[in-house]
């Protein structure tokens, strides 16, 4: 049984895989302080009632875009367990060839998406993440990693604008009925969501002729089910893409000891 942890700038996502398949996932707020005996206190109240026990965890495998949280999780489990953790970085041995110009510098929660969107879908491929960012990660047909674009997510735009602008809502994330917004919230809806769709579509035909046309498109993250009636371009929601491809890491890069 492997514990599966994504570390985000927003949220932490974990997962429980059994026999190669996902058998639970939560999703919580991601705060930057936290202490191991917080991550294991939150960890053991998802897992008990579950009834997942955690000695009958093997393997923990790890992706984190926030530094300070990172070695707080790798102690909370060393400290209690003796089972082989795996840690992605760029330096991995991850069955896909990193060709940006510095290859520490991609998302680990990237490089997850990567491997496992290449191994469904083999190549070439783009894959759009809503996260905190935005982002489009692209492979070719060979299986390398070329590079991507990043963009501000929907839901850090909106918390931007009300940030900065005093007469300017936070909205939800939804669509309004028309574009032509008639209220400051729909207003700003329509900018986020249509302009959200038409910013993915548009790239993505620019990805497509680059590429070429057997190109596939793939979207990932929370907000991907909300845009995708509206996309012209994806294909297909992954909605644990990330989660899967933590899993095809560490069954490849699994340490024979802890």
């Amino acid at each position: 049984m492997l514990l599966l942890v994504d570390i985000g700038n927003t949220n932490i996502t974990l997962g429980v895989a059994v026999d190669g398949q996902l058998a639970r996932d939560w999703r919580l707020s991601s705060r930057a302080n936290m202490t191991a005996d917080e991550f294991w206190m939150m960890l053991t109240s998802l897992l008990l009632p579950e009834k997942i026990r955690i000695e009958d965890l093997t393997g923990v495998a790890v992706s984190s875009v926030v530094p300070s949280l990172t070695p707080t999780v790798q102690q909370a489990v060393r400290q209690r367990l003796d089972i082989p953790l795996v840690n992605v970085t760029s330096d991995l041995d991850l069955g896909v060839t990193i060709a940006y110009e510095k290859p520490e510098d991609v998302g680990a929660d990237r490089l997850c998406n990567a491997v496992a969107g290449y191994k469904q879908y083999g190549g070439p491929l783009v894959i759009v993440d809503f996260g905190t960012a935005t982002t489009f990660d692209i492979l070719s047909a060979g299986g390398d990693y070329l590079g991507g674009i990043i963009a501000p997510g929907p839901e850090t735009t909106t918390k931007v604008l009300h940030a900065v602008s005093a007469k300017l809502p936070a909205v939800k994330l939804e669509f309004p009925p028309n574009v032509i917004g008639r209220t400051t919230e729909t207003s700003i809806q329509s900018g986020l969501m249509f302009g959200g769709v038409w910013m993915v579509d548009g790239l993505n035909q620019q990805l497509r002729a680059e590429l070429g046309d057997d190109t596939r498109i793939i979207a990932t993250g929370g907000l991907a089910k909300v845009f995708l009636p509206h996309f012209k371009t994806v294909e297909a929601i992954e909605p644990n893409l990330t989660l899967y491809g933590l899993q095809l890491i560490f069954e490849r890069c699994r340490p024979q000891t802890k």
